[in-house]
């Protein structure tokens, strides 16, 4: 069965955006954006939200843009062809290969899981991470701490008040001061 991940860069205090709406403290340098193009090539279809599309949408069109570099045309190499669904109740359409859900996140994630496929099933936004978490459909969290403290702001981790026991899988450090971490949900 294929499994259900989340990664995303996070705040040492535990946010991926600051409470001014701001997360260019989680811009990847080339060494971290190297670990994260290769993480990418795990996944068989990214599941996120509409900020986190809209925040993508970059990509699609980025390999005409003459100042990309050779690490930045593989990661869109990668990520332009890799399906994604994104859930939205205000779009109406959208780009790429992706297609538009308005609800559903368990039986979207229960038939990706029943259906033949190669690669993770990951998921990306603290919003949508939250319904997942909740259903107790993530199987593995895989935060990438960024060395500041922003104060508040959207959480990596839902608030709840459910108790999910992790099993530390892999931890690594970059020259950065970033530490990427992976979890396995206890079961």
């Amino acid at each position: 069965m294929r499994k259900v991940t989340y990664a995303m860069g996070v705040s040492l205090d535990g946010y991926i955006i600051g409470p001014d709406g701001g997360f260019d403290w989680s811009e990847p340098d080339a060494e971290v954006f190297r670990f994260v193009t290769e993480e990418i090539r795990g996944v068989g279809v990214h599941l996120m939200g509409r900020r986190l599309y809209e925040t993508m949408l970059y990509w699609e069109t980025a390999e005409q843009d003459p100042a990309l570099d050779d690490s930045e045309r593989a990661w869109a190499a990668l990520w332009n062809p890799l399906p994604k669904v994104v859930f939205s109740r205000t779009l109406s359409a959208v780009r790429g290969n992706a297609r538009l859900l308005s609800g559903g996140l368990a039986e979207e994630i229960g038939r990706l899981r029943a259906e033949p496929g190669e690669g993770e099933i990951a998921i990306g936004g603290a919003g949508l991470a939250a319904g997942a978490a909740a259903a107790g459909l993530i199987d593995e969290y895989r935060p990438r701490v960024h060395p500041v403290l922003v104060g508040g702001g959207v959480p990596f981790f839902p608030r709840s008040e459910r108790r999910v026991d992790l099993e530390l899988v892999e931890n690594r450090a970059f020259a950065s001061g970033v530490v990427c971490f992976r979890y396995r949900v206890r079961r």
